[in-house]
């Protein structure tokens, strides 16, 4: 058996100011700093032999904060298919300028369609193709590995893994450094479960599964 350890990088400074923040390299807050610190006490009990991040500092520095709490000296593969959706023309705005901007709705369809991506920037189907490939390769390896990274890229994952549909992947959401860990036997999936901190959780999976 293998595990898979997925977390989402702590609350960065554009998450702080409600801005689109896609490639942008920008770091985490003393919110984010501190929910990475939350994850390591969350994983203290799992193996881990590899650990895999995007080329944006806010997932590489979650990641540094809970292998040095966690006194893992592991390899740490950097990789910027593991980066999050380009928003492109997006990048930078405030959401509330940009629903001014170009309008409210169509903002919520960029931001809430599978295939439809922002002007010079990435859909969510864009992200898939460019991160599964990748995370293929990783997958294939027979190790507990972890990966920190970001909201889309793990939607991504967690699509591929579930085979969940274009429509159920769009109202899954990824909470800040809230472990989700899959247990695999022979590459089927036998446990699944989200660790968070405390009763209110931000990550949400909208469809049930048999194990």
């Amino acid at each position: 058996m293998k595990k898979l350890i997925l977390v989402r990088h702590g609350q960065s400074i554009y998450n702080l100011q409600n801005r689109f923040t896609g490639w942008k390299d920008v770091d985490l807050t003393d919110k984010g700093i501190q929910e990475a610190h939350n994850a390591a006490i969350l994983l203290k009990d799992y193996k881990i032999d590899n650990s895999y991040t995007s080329n944006l500092k806010r997932a590489q520095k979650t990641l540094s904060i809970i292998l040095k709490d966690l006194k893992l000296d592991i390899p740490i593969i950097k990789d910027e298919r593991l980066n999050e959706r380009d928003y492109g023309s997006l990048v930078d705005q405030n959401k509330e300028e940009a629903a001014a901007k170009y309008g409210a709705n169509q903002v919520q369809i960029w931001r809430r369609s599978y295939d439809i991506p922002p002007p010079d920037g990435e859909s969510l189907k864009d992200t898939y193709n460019r991160c599964i490939p990748y995370f293929k390769e990783i997958f294939n390896l027979d190790e507990n590995i972890l990966i920190s990274a970001h909201g889309n890229s793990i939607r991504a994952i967690v699509k591929y893994l579930f085979n969940i549909s274009e429509e159920d992947i769009l109202k899954t959401e990824i909470g800040w450094c809230e472990p989700w860990i899959f247990t695999f036997d022979d590459d089927k999936i036998i446990n699944f479960k989200i660790l968070h901190s405390d009763e209110e959780s931000n990550s949400n999976l909208p469809i049930k599964f048999d194990f």
